[in-house]
């Protein structure tokens, strides 16, 4: 019997306490090289305030088998920026971009603050469901996503594109090369 899974918005604050435990597993410090080539990893440490105060602005998406949370997918819309300091300069940078010709800042847009899935419930979907839940929640208040993905992630960046994520950008800083992806909710949903 296949697992089943109920996604949908937060709906409390011991769900933003298990996406922390959850990301602490999958941080790239908790994580051997085989292990981030083959399963991925996030990058980014949140802590409780900041997902409080992301939640109130938009809530993320997760997704629970039965009473565990399994999967996550933060919304991080513009004004959050300061909450993560850390992702100042992807912010600065995605101001200075543009997608098919028109600048970014033009388009009404929130960041992927990070997608992760439980090791144990990778492989059933999940990835795809937490994206489409985010357009479905959110298609009325913006026409796009808008994340960057480390090239040394690639299960991540193939995941994106399945999605129908497309490469804006790519870039090198002090730590990886990143590739700067959007999905377009305009266009043909996969």
């Amino acid at each position: 019997m296949e697992p089943t899974y109920t996604v949908t918005t937060v709906r409390h604050r011991a769900e933003l306490e298990q996406i922390l435990a959850l990301q602490q597993k999958n941080l790239k410090p908790a994580l051997d090289a085989d292990e981030m080539r083959s399963q991925g990893f996030v990058t980014v440490q949140h802590d409780l305030t900041a997902l409080e105060r992301m939640h109130a602005m938009a809530p993320s998406i997760v997704a629970n088998h039965g009473e565990a949370l399994v999967a996550y997918a933060l919304t991080m819309p513009r004004e959050a920026r300061a909450l993560a300091p850390v992702l100042e300069p992807m912010f600065a940078l995605f101001d200075t971009l543009q997608f098919r010709g028109t600048p970014l800042n033009r388009f009404r847009f929130y960041v992927m603050g990070q997608i992760c899935i439980d090791k144990a419930h990778r492989g059933q979907g999940l990835f795809e469901r937490l994206y489409h839940q985010h357009r479905e929640q959110f298609r009325n208040q913006f026409d796009l996503i808008v994340t960057e993905v480390s090239a040394s992630n690639p299960r991540s960046l193939r995941a994106h594109e399945r999605v129908g994520f497309e490469t804006l950008h790519t870039y090198r800083d002090a730590t990886d090369e990143w590739a700067v992806v959007a999905w377009n909710w305009a266009a043909r949903s996969r």
